[in-house]
């Protein structure tokens, strides 16, 4: 999942306009009212809603604003009913995409679903087409620059934390673990001084589709657009894009 993943490292690095910020709040304000409606709105006994707060606080979310969507959450405000809807489908080169969204309305979401696959080169399958393709995982975070140390040493104290496997993806270290060890290898982690950029549940694929350079350009677009809708949390794939190729549609 390199290319997605370095696709995701290039994003961070974007600039966020004030549109891109607002839409980052409204994604990561839906996760908090889940999350709070799901386990209650103690972060320290909640873990979903312990990574959804760390969310936003990469996203720069003011503390009242977390702490209103935790409120909406567990029922001391008006609040929509979310839920957690999967859609599965396929883009450009056959690559299978799974797209995480929580929404007030299932069949306008299923809808801009329907009609961002079609106008983007991509098919909307059926429920479990694609979802065998994934495994969930914890992944976690940490920028190389600011780390500072070889990637010897954090593959090290990551497996001594209880992680399964690190990547080196040139900037950043992915680091992965099984979900339940997620938040233990965390606090391992910080405990050594170790800076995190962020810690999250993801989904991981079993195999990877290389893209030649117009499937990778058509796959971003199609992404793209998946993100850009107010709905979707997260867009998960399975597409490998070479280093050069990556360079060259970021030129």
């Amino acid at each position: 999942m390199s290319g997605h993943s370095k696709w995701a490292t290039i994003k961070r690095k974007k600039e966020v306009t004030d549109q891109k910020r607002a839409s980052a709040f409204t994604k990561v304000t839906r996760e908090i009212i889940v999350a709070a409606k799901a386990g209650g709105g103690d972060p320290n006994n909640n873990f979903r809603l312990r990574l959804a707060v760390l969310k936003a606080k990469e996203a720069n979310m003011p503390n009242d604003n977390i702490q209103r969507a935790i409120k909406r959450g567990v029922g001391e405000s008006d609040a929509a009913q979310f839920e957690e809807v999967y859609y599965e489908g396929y883009g450009p080169g056959g690559v299978a995409l799974l797209v995480q969204c929580l929404t007030d309305n299932r069949n306008r979401t299923a809808g801009d679903m329907r009609y961002i696959f079609s106008r983007n080169n991509g098919n909307l399958g059926e429920a479990g087409c694609v979802a065998w393709i994934f495994a969930q995982k914890g992944l976690i975070i940490v920028d190389a620059e600011e780390y500072g140390k070889s990637e010897e040493e954090l593959f090290e104290a990551a497996i001594e934390a209880g992680a399964e496997d690190l990547k080196n993806q040139d900037d950043t270290f992915e680091i992965y673990t099984e979900t339940s060890q997620l938040e233990t290898v965390r606090q391992s982690l910080e405990n050594q001084q170790i800076p995190l950029k962020s810690a999250e549940l993801t989904m991981v694929p079993s195999n990877t589709v290389e893209l030649d350079a117009e499937q990778a350009q058509q796959l971003l677009k199609l992404v793209d657009a998946l993100e850009d809708n107010d709905d979707v949390q997260n867009v998960y794939g399975n597409f490998e894009i070479p280093d050069a190729i990556m360079d060259e549609l970021n030129k």
